[in-house]
Formats: structure tokens, sequence, C-alpha cells
């Protein structure tokens, strides 16, 4: 039987987020089959002298929040089977 898992990726611009920085910030949040959530975070900053085109902010500081909520669940895998093997567990990214 397959489950499924969940990821929600919100993202908020510069003045969602009342900042004067051409900021976008990215909160993705994975849920479980059995209700347990992880969240990762992401953030991207467009040089002033740049075009302002939402979508490239958007896309790097989703990446960088998926990447981040990966790092966050590699380690959490890891922290669960070292507790059942009793000695200290690092998977490689």
């Amino acid at each position: 039987m397959a489950r499924s898992w969940n990821v929600e990726i919100q993202l908020f611009s510069a003045d969602e987020v009342r900042s004067d920085e051409p900021v976008t910030t990215a909160h993705a949040v994975l849920t479980t089959a059995a209700g347990a959530t992880l969240n990762g975070y992401g953030r991207a900053r467009r040089n002033p002298e740049d075009q302002d085109i939402e979508e490239i902010g958007e896309e790097l500081a989703a990446a960088r929040a998926l990447r981040d909520l990966a790092d966050r669940l590699l380690r959490a895998t890891s922290d669960d089977i070292s507790a059942i093997e009793h000695h200290r567990v690092v998977l490689p990214r």
C-alpha cells in the first residue's frame, strides 16, 4: 500500500514581511501520512541593480527551503537510526 506525504510551500515577498530589502522567503512544510510535520526555510535576495522578476526569487527561495527541508529530514532519520542502533549514525547527503 502506498502512503502519501505532502509538501506545501508558502512564498512571501518583501512587501508582505514589511521589509525594504528585495527579499523573497519560502516556508516548506512536509506532512507525513502519520501527521508528523517538518519545516524548511529558504530566502532569496535580489540585487537592487537586477531586474525585478518575481518568479526567479520565488524559485530560488523555494529551492533553498526544499534543500533545508531535505537536510532536516536526513538529520531526523539519522537520529531515529541512532536511537535504534545505540550509536551515532550520520547519513551522507
